[in-house]
């Protein structure tokens, strides 16, 4: 047994049950009975590290539970600290947890984790994940963290100390070309989310957009009214229609920016799809019967819940595999296919960000400067046509 003193507390370190076990005297309770602090470990090196650590959360008013681990603080997070998201998000961040921090870091003792260990994980994923994920990934771990500190159990947050080093490149959105897009109409035809297609590809919508658009939010314009008015209202029977993008799967239910808040007057394809697929819709919802849970959703579940992404992208990769598409593609590449499409057919950028919600060009020439048709040659053709020089195209006589 060796006598220890760590800060004001005495202490000792004695052998026990193949091990060792430190305890300090921390004085007397208000019955008069002895307070100590005991640790357990397999050196008396461990232990007096153990006892010190004990001590700084005794000294900052922090009781860490000795076994209180990573696992602990991510699923505690999940349990407490994500009331204000939405579904869809709290979703996607715990599959990030289960496959990333779980598995890989979760067994470490949240007390006693360094900024080294936390590094050693990252690193070892910047192979698997693209940096946006990694960043994601490394989140999860930093709020946790902060939610175990505000319930006083780990001193400090040494994930916040961590830069998240750069992942593996992603993968970069790409863009249906004009045959691509007709073959993927067609294969659409047959599937539940025939006109969720049609109209995120012809509207150029965001998907969270799509999935939160209701029926009050598509309007014909009904020329004896000289107004818009709701399609549940006024009927299909009309040649104008619109949807009113004012709307988003997202907390608050607000769209992405207050620029995003639009009205767009839908393609005749679009309108049909939406006329067949309220017919369809009214046929599910007489099946469901008192299943039925009416959320006034344009998209939606066989019992008129709002869809899931996961869902929405399982249901779009049986589409491209019906339209014999190569290679992987995700519904939102479909906002990606109506800005090239815009592009490829001379509308102006200035139109297309306005089509798209964005709140000026330069926002859409970086998200989508790859779908976006080159103009370096415009400025040598025009010059050519003022003074003359552009080669003349040869006609036939008439």
């Amino acid at each position: 047994m060796s006598k220890i003193m760590i800060g004001k507390y005495e202490g000792t370190i004695y052998e026990e049950a193949g091990g060792y076990t430190g305890a300090l005297s921390l004085g007397f309770a208000a019955d008069g009975k002895r307070l100590r602090l005991k640790r357990k470990g397999k050196t008396k090196a461990d232990v007096k590290e153990k006892l010190i650590n004990a001590v700084k959360d005794l000294e900052s008013g922090v009781k860490s539970p000795e076994n209180y681990t990573v696992r602990n603080a991510v699923e505690d997070w999940f349990a407490t600290g994500l009331k204000k998201q939405s579904a869809s998000t709290i979703g996607t961040l715990k599959i990030l947890a289960d496959q990333h921090v779980i598995p890989l870091i979760g067994k470490a003792k949240l007390s006693t984790l360094k900024a080294d260990d936390v590094d050693k994980w990252l690193e070892g994923l910047t192979g698997k994940l693209a940096t946006r994920t990694l960043i994601s990934v490394h989140s999860i771990l930093k709020r946790a963290t902060r939610h175990a500190q505000a319930r006083e159990l780990v001193v400090r947050n040494v994930a916040e100390l961590v830069i998240t080093p750069k992942g593996k490149e992603g993968r970069p959105s790409k863009a249906l070309t004009r045959d691509q897009a007709s073959a993927l109409l067609d294969a659409a035809k047959t599937s539940p989310l025939h006109a969720y297609v049609v109209v995120s590809l012809t509207t150029g919508i965001r998907t969270e957009e799509a999935r939160a658009l209701r029926w009050d939010h598509v309007v014909t314009w009904a020329p004896k009214d000289k107004a818009w008015r709701p399609v549940l209202e006024a009927g299909f029977n009309h040649k104008r229609f619109a949807i009113y993008v004012w709307r988003a799967d997202r907390v608050g239910g607000d769209t992405k920016t207050r620029k995003s808040r639009r009205s767009l007057e839908l393609p005749d394809q679009a309108a049909t799809a939406l006329k067949q697929h309220r017919a369809a819709q009214a046929a599910q919802q007489l099946e469901a019967g008192a299943l039925w849970q009416d959320h006034g959703l344009v998209f939606c579940t066989g019992v008129g819940t709002p869809l899931d992404a996961h869902n929405v992208r399982r249901s779009f990769r049986a589409i491209i595999k019906r339209a014999n598409l190569e290679g992987d593609w995700v519904p939102r590449e479909l906002r990606h296919s109506f800005v090239s499409i815009m592009s490829d057919n001379d509308v102006p950028l200035e139109t297309i960000a306005d089509l798209v919600g964005h709140a000026g060009t330069r926002v859409t020439e970086q998200v989508y400067r790859h779908q976006l048709k080159p103009v370096i040659a415009t400025g040598a053709g025009t010059m050519n046509k003022v003074f003359g020089t552009a080669k003349k195209s040869k006609r036939k006589s008439a």
